[in-house]
């Protein structure tokens, strides 16, 4: 399934808020998959500094990204196809 980063405004002294935010976009990620189109949160980055928020999703679509967005009351700014790169797996430990 394709993978997104959205972008939405953060304000500078808002970070429990950006916080709970988080816990809200993943509520309404699972209530999108429920209602058809597979959407999961993966997690956010806050960068205070700039007063935004990534947001990065597993998901069908922008839109179904931009739904599950809105219907956390989140108002991306931004939703771009990304790729995540991840470190690999640790290997089992010679004993």
């Amino acid at each position: 399934m394709p993978e997104f980063l959205a972008e939405a405004y953060a304000p500078r002294d808002a970070l429990s808020i950006a916080a709970l935010r988080a816990g809200d976009a993943a509520r309404a990620a699972e209530q999108v998959s429920r209602l058809g189109a597979p959407v999961r949160f993966l997690g956010a980055i806050v960068v205070p500094e700039e007063e935004i928020c990534f947001y990065f999703y597993l998901a069908p679509s922008a839109s179904a990204v931009r739904a599950a967005m809105t219907s956390a009351g989140l108002r991306p700014d931004q939703i771009t196809p990304a790729v995540a790169i991840w470190p690999p797996a640790p290997g089992p430990q010679a004993t």
